[in-house]
C-alpha cells in the first residue's frame, strides 16, 4: 500500500515525467532508508520506546529505538495497522503528506548513482563492477565497506549501512572523480 499511494500520488503529480523516472523516484521514497527517515519524522522511536519499557532492556530498546532496519520494519508495521482498520482510502493522503520529504529529496537530489555511473562509462565504452571489501558489526548493525571497479582498478570506495547504500556511495565517488556530479 505504501508503494500504491507514492506511485499513484507521483503519477498524478508529475504526469510528463518517463515512466523510468517515476519509477526510480518511487523506489528511493519507499526504500528502507526512507522509511526509517520518515519513522524519525514521525518519533516512532520514542513511541517503540513507551511501550517497549517492560519487555526489552534499557541499553538494548535504546539501541533498537536508532536502528534504521527497525525504525523502517516499525513504520510499516504502523502503516498496516492503519491499513487493517482504516482502509487505504482513508489513509493514502497521510502517507503521501508524511513522505512528501522524501519525494522532494527523490526530485531535487541525484539518488541513483550506481545508473547514473554505469550510463556514464558506457557512453565511454567502460563499465563497472562492484565488490564488498568490508562487513564490520553484528547482524543487526552492521556498516558495509564497497569498491567500484572500473577496468580492473578501484576507482571508488564507499561505506554504508547496507550493501547497496556502500555500494551507492563508491559509485558516487568515481562520478565525483570523473566530474561527472
Amino acid at each position: 500500500m505504501l508503494e500504491l499511494a507514492i506511485a499513484r500520488a507521483l503519477y498524478d503529480d508529475y504526469p510528463d515525467f518517463s515512466e523510468g523516472r517515476l519509477a526510480k523516484i518511487r523506489s528511493h521514497v519507499v526504500s528502507r532508508a526512507s522509511c526509517a527517515v520518515v519513522a524519525r519524522d514521525l518519533d516512532l522511536g520514542a513511541r517503540l520506546q513507551v511501550r517497549g519499557q517492560e519487555l526489552i532492556p534499557e541499553d538494548e530498546l535504546k539501541r533498537l529505538m536508532k536502528n534504521r532496519n527497525v525504525l523502517a520494519a516499525l513504520l510499516e508495521a504502523s502503516l498496516a495497522a492503519l491499513f487493517l482498520e482504516h482502509g487505504f482510502r482513508k489513509i493514502e493522503q497521510a502517507i503521501v503528506e508524511a513522505f512528501a520529504g522524501r519525494i522532494e529529496y527523490a526530485l531535487t537530489s541525484h539518488v541513483d548513482f550506481k545508473t547514473g555511473l554505469q550510463a556514464a562509462l558506457a557512453r565511454r565504452g567502460r563499465s563497472v563492477s562492484y565488490s564488498v571489501l568490508n562487513v564490520d558489526g553484528p547482524p543487526h548493525d552492521r556498516t558495509f565497506t564497497c569498491a567500484a571497479t572500473v577496468e580492473g582498478e578501484r576507482a571508488g570506495v564507499g561505506r554504508g549501512q547496507s550493501k547497496k547504500a556502500a555500494e551507492q556511495a563508491a559509485a558516487q565517488e568515481v562520478l565525483a572523480k570523473l566530474g561527472i556530479t
